[in-house]
Order: structure tokens, then sequence, then C-alpha cells
């Protein structure tokens, strides 16, 4: 009998917990499935001279382009992130911060890096 008192008592706590804090749950969901991109966004504000010199070295665009680049970055990211927070157009704000990522994508070489994708594929397999 121990043993089903102590499941009882589990399963009223569980209840309880989820009737208080059902109404928050959605929105810390939608809070983490953004998180990359919102750490990111806040990252390109407080980084900006240090993206904006690795873009103008690196495609030698010159300071005007990279920081149009650095600034696209930024309000995607940070836009979509407030649209899917608030629930209005997550449609469109998904397909916008998946053209973010095309975006980094091409910008930072990362689909020619080879370094990069391996240890992106030993991460996927180590968590598997």
């Amino acid at each position: 009998m121990g043993q089903n008192d102590l499941m009882g008592t589990a399963e009223d706590f569980a209840d309880q917990f989820l009737r208080v804090t059902k109404q928050y749950l959605p929105h810390v969901a939608r809070l983490c499935l953004i998180s990359t991109f919102l750490e990111d966004g806040i990252r390109m504000w407080f980084q900006w001279s240090e993206q904006r010199d690795y873009i103008d070295s690196t495609w030698s665009c010159g300071y005007l382009l990279a920081s149009s680049f650095v600034f696209l970055n930024l309000l995607g990211q940070l836009t979509g992130c407030v649209l899917v927070l608030s629930r209005n157009f997550v449609q469109y704000a998904c397909f916008g911060l998946f053209g973010i990522i095309a975006l980094q994508t091409i910008a930072y070489s990362i689909l020619w890096d080879l370094k990069f994708l391996m240890r992106s594929c030993r991460t996927s397999w180590a968590q598997r």
C-alpha cells in the first residue's frame, strides 16, 4: 500500500502543478523553440562591430554592405522571435527564421566548412 500512496500523492501533485502552470506552458515552449534565434540576435546587437568586421573581411564587401547584412540578420531574428512569441503571423515568422538560417549558411560558408559539418554530425550521432 505504501507504493500506491506515493503514486497517488505524485499524481495529485502533478495535477495541481499542471493546473497552475497550464496557461504558461505554451509561452515557455515557444520561448524554448526560438531561444537560439533570440540569443543570436541579442549577441549580434552587443557584438555589432565584430560581426560587421568579420563579414567585411570575409567578403571584402565594405562597411556599408557588411553593416546591412548584420542589420538584416539582427532584424530578421528579433522580429521573427517577437512574432512567434506574440502568436502573430507565426507561419511567416517561421519562414523568415528559416530564411535567416539559409542566409547564414551561405554567408558564413558553413555549408562548405568540412570541419563544422563533421563536428555537427558527431554531435548529432552522440545524442542518439
